[in-house]
């Protein structure tokens, strides 16, 4: 199919392009602004990287799928493959290649995610400054830099960080798509979301609104053209996205890892991909499962006002916000000519998209707002270059950068009300800045409205730095929090640890008595054991199949079945702590014997309590 393009007219002289900012902005300054915001980024993304461990559910997964094909492939949980991850496993592909390269270690789990947070930054940086300038782009990569939930997701074993530079890839692809109106672009845009969906499944599927609209309104060719390039796009999208998931189902259960969750036990990646990480992950069920949520109904202003929401993403909300205000009221809208009316369509769809689901909705967890930092970003870079032109310009949009300080702060100050001990001390740092700052912005604009000298005001430029480095105070904090003080836990979250300093990451230690038992006495069996307890901590500790009975990867096990493993010698020894099927409970209480304590206990370690009760351990080697 022939593709053509059309070259339009950009924004009329009176607007400033990023060419002529950029030549007017030193080459020297440019790298040395950008070096330190990427070595700022490389210092919160791995300084201590690892300190607290690399969490309990997925390293399991990285061993297990280091040890064969079957289990890569698979995204197998533990290392005989009998259950899988509850995600696709692209994400921790790299894990695992990371782990081949520099060794299975807690900093080689976690290096993949590192890495995706700092080239996030660095590619926003392009993305902001392709349209809107070095300043820009510089500004929007230091506010994606220091975000909170992106700090700490950066620094963590689940993969969203690498689905947000997924989905910025994505960005940079359908950008070019808009400019150019070739249908080669907007399908590597496509293809760079289906990867995301194979990382996290439905949540990648959240800028698709966005990407759509901006090439349906921005691409110089035809309606009809660029419909078609949609339908062929989705089409791509489709595909590419449920090829994994499909290829699993179609392949006979007993060939693979069962496909297990918490909620739904199908045994269905297709029912994983809509369900439990789709709708159910995003909080827009309503059934028994949606947590209690006693703040919901206050869904717009919930990334502000409600903790710990606000304090992941919420810093900055407000002057993103404003600044897509500021650029969407310059002028009459001309996506097809105005490149900077495309950053609009997708950034602002971006934020808004995601605002709407993350406020209307109940996320499971606060790291999924990862997605909507680099929006956040690039719209407080872009509204602050806007609304300080505009500033110099006159005219009414004049005031919107010393409101967007002052509301900004005022938004800071409302969440640093929830901590007392942190806010008596970074209110005053915050507040006496931004206010002077508002003020000498405010009192220079009455003041010059007199006198008619409109130059003299870039000479107040200092004044909006001043305001910036207050209100980017809060966030960096808030991000270094918790890597200052180790309270890094498996579900990333910034600011002061909710878990009043007991240990963040736990099931990844495991009684050396209990290891040495098992191992010793394992014999022919195949799985070392199966438990509903301490599952994570026995695959990384001994690298060797277990059954879980307990957790976010189940095996259904049924009484029948455990009574089949057990005489054909696959399984000797169960692990209980009464979080497992009750039904395997009660046969093997009925037909295997005790452990005495004293032999797989250290004599220093107490019993790991389970949910009903401590954990016993059963042997079932008089049956075989």
């Amino acid at each position: 199919m022939a593709e053509t393009s059309t070259t339009h007219p950009q924004a009329g002289p009176e607007h400033l392009t990023a060419p002529q900012e950029s030549q007017r902005f030193p080459v020297l300054w440019e790298r040395l602004a950008l070096g330190s915001i990427l070595l700022l980024a490389i210092l919160l993304d791995f300084y201590k990287l690892g300190q607290d461990g690399f969490g309990s559910y997925y390293p399991p997964a990285v061993l297990s799928m280091m040890g064969n094909w079957h289990n890569f492939f698979f995204a197998a949980y533990d290392p005989g493959g009998f259950t899988s991850l509850d995600k696709p496993p692209v994400g921790f592909w790299l894990q695992v290649l990371s782990a081949k390269i520099f060794g299975f270690n807690t900093v080689s789990v976690l290096l993949p995610q590192a890495l995706a947070g700092v080239l996030s930054v660095l590619l926003l940086y392009y993305l902001v400054r392709r349209h809107f300038g070095v300043v820009a782009g510089l500004l929007s990569a230091l506010a994606l830099a220091i975000s909170p939930v992106s700090v700490v997701t950066n620094r963590n074993a689940t993969i969203d960080s690498t689905l947000t530079l997924c989905l910025l890839l994505g960005a940079w692809a359908v950008m070019r798509a808009a400019e150019t109106g070739r249908l080669r672009w907007l399908l590597f845009s496509a293809l760079f979301v289906s990867i995301g969906f194979n990382i996290k499944m439905l949540e990648a599927y959240l800028v698709v609104p966005a990407f759509g609209l901006l090439y349906l309104l921005a691409a110089p060719t035809s309606i009809k053209k660029r419909v078609l390039h949609l339908a062929l796009a989705l089409l791509v999208l489709l595909v590419v996205s449920f090829s994994w998931v499909l290829v699993v189902d179609l392949i006979p259960a007993v060939s693979r890892p069962y496909v297990s969750n918490m909620v739904s036990q199908d045994d269905s990646e297709l029912s994983l991909a809509l369900g439990y990480n789709g709708i159910q992950r995003l909080g827009l069920d309503t059934g028994p499962n949606q947590r209690d949520c006693p703040d919901c109904h206050v869904y717009p202003l919930r990334l502000f006002l409600e903790q710990p929401l606000a304090g992941q993403t919420g810093w900055l909300l407000p002057l993103a916000l404003l600044g897509l205000v500021a650029l969407a009221w310059q002028g009459r809208p001309r996506p097809r000519e105005d490149r900077r009316m495309q950053s609009l369509l997708l950034w602002g769809m971006w934020l808004l998209t995601m605002d709407i689901i993350f406020s209307a909705a109940e996320p499971r967890h606060e790291y999924y707002l990862t997605v909507m930092a680099p929006a956040i970003a690039a719209l407080c870079g872009i509204g602050l270059v806007v609304m300080w032109r505009d500033y110099r310009g006159g005219g009414w949009r004049g005031w919107l950068l010393p409101l967007a300080l002052l509301l900004t702060a005022a938004s800071q100050i409302v969440i640093l009300t929830n901590y007392p001990t942190w806010g008596q001390w970074m209110i005053p740092l915050l507040l006496i800045p931004c206010l002077l700052a508002a003020g000498v912005l405010i009192s220079a604009r009455l003041a010059l409205r007199w006198t008619g000298k409109a130059k003299a005001v870039r000479l107040f430029w200092p004044a909006v730095a001043v305001g910036l480095v207050a209100l980017l105070l809060a966030p960096t904090i808030w991000a270094a929090i918790p890597i200052l003080q180790g309270t890094e836990s498996d579900l990333p979250l910034a600011g002061p640890s909710p878990w009043s300093g007991l240990p963040t990451i736990q099931g990844t230690s495991v009684d050396p008595a209990l290891v040495r038992y098992l191992e010793a006495h394992q014999g022919h069996a195949r799985v070392l054991v199966a438990t509903d307890t301490n599952t994570d901590a026995l695959i990384l500790a001994t690298n060797k199949p277990v059954i879980p009975l307990n957790g976010f990867s189940i095996y259904p096990l049924t009484a029948s079945e455990a009574a089949s493993l057990v005489a054909n010698g696959t399984v000797r020894f169960f692990r209980l702590s009464g979080g497992g099927p009750p039904d395997v409970t009660s046969w093997v209480q009925q037909h295997c014997a005790t452990v005495p304590p004293s032999l797989w206990q250290s004599s220093s370690s107490s019993s790991q309590a389970g949910e009903n009760g401590a954990a016993v351990l059963y042997d079932c080697a008089p049956l075989h």
